[in-house]
């Protein structure tokens, strides 16, 4: 593992990062999850797509790399931009998952997208209820951190605001205007991101194909070899 520290917005990020070469003259990034870490990423496709060198990157606020800014979506991109630029590495295919999808997507280059977010669902009446108390107690000067969503526990102050400012952004428009390649992935029995979401993504990006595949949101975490395949498929 590797760090090295850029400057955005007057503010210094410490990036951890891995790179593995597979002497290729083409490079592939990988964005985990909200949440994730990039050992995730790394154990699901280490061994898989020898012809890329591979890169693996802990978003800030993720594993190795800490954060307290607040930050939204756009800023993780310009973020992830500034840092290939600060090591010279070209992007060729960005493979994103969940949260890193949604970063992926706004990099300009051909992606794989895993159960990537940005598709606005209908709330559960179990979270709707839990909103309204938050709201309630929030009136009353009481904090509800108990009531807090799970992607939301053990953060710092400035990784929740960062979280209330991802967890609703609707990116419709930015997959419609979306024009490289992308090939998305999906967990048939993904409850965090909907089958029908993946299927929306698809509809939207005009150069895009769309594979379901079992599992749930972390489906790719055993089918790296699969989605090689797949990859490949008709190129």
């Amino acid at each position: 593992m590797a760090k090295r520290i850029l400057s955005y917005q007057n503010k210094d990020f410490e990036i951890a990062y891995e790179y593995l070469s597979n002497h290729s003259d083409k490079n592939m990034i990988f964005l985990h999850g909200w949440g994730s870490n990039k050992e995730l990423m790394q154990s699901a496709f280490k061994n898989t797509f020898k012809a890329f060198n591979h890169l693996y990157i802990d978003l800030p606020g993720f594993g190795k790399s800490a954060n307290d800014t607040i930050l939204h979506t756009k800023d993780y991109a310009h973020i992830i931009e500034a840092f290939l630029s600060l090591i010279k590495i070209d992007a060729d295919v960005i493979v994103g998952h969940s949260f890193g999808g949604k970063v992926a997507v706004l990099l300009d280059k051909e992606v794989i997208l895993l159960s990537t977010a940005g598709i606005l669902e209908p709330k559960p009446l179990k979270i709707k209820l839990k909103i309204l108390l938050a709201k309630a107690l929030k009136t009353l000067g009481i904090k509800g951190n108990f009531l807090r969503s799970k992607d939301a526990d053990n953060l710092n102050s400035g990784m929740y605001e960062t979280f209330k400012n991802v967890v609703n952004e609707d990116f419709s428009s930015i997959f419609a205007n979306f024009q490289k390649k992308a090939s998305i992935f999906w967990g048939i029995s993904d409850r965090a991101t909907s089958l029908d979401s993946g299927e929306k993504i698809s509809k939207l990006i005009k150069n895009s194909r769309f594979f379901a595949l079992t599992g749930d949101h972390y489906f790719f975490l055993n089918q790296g070899k699969k989605i090689e395949e797949l990859f490949y498929k008709d190129i």
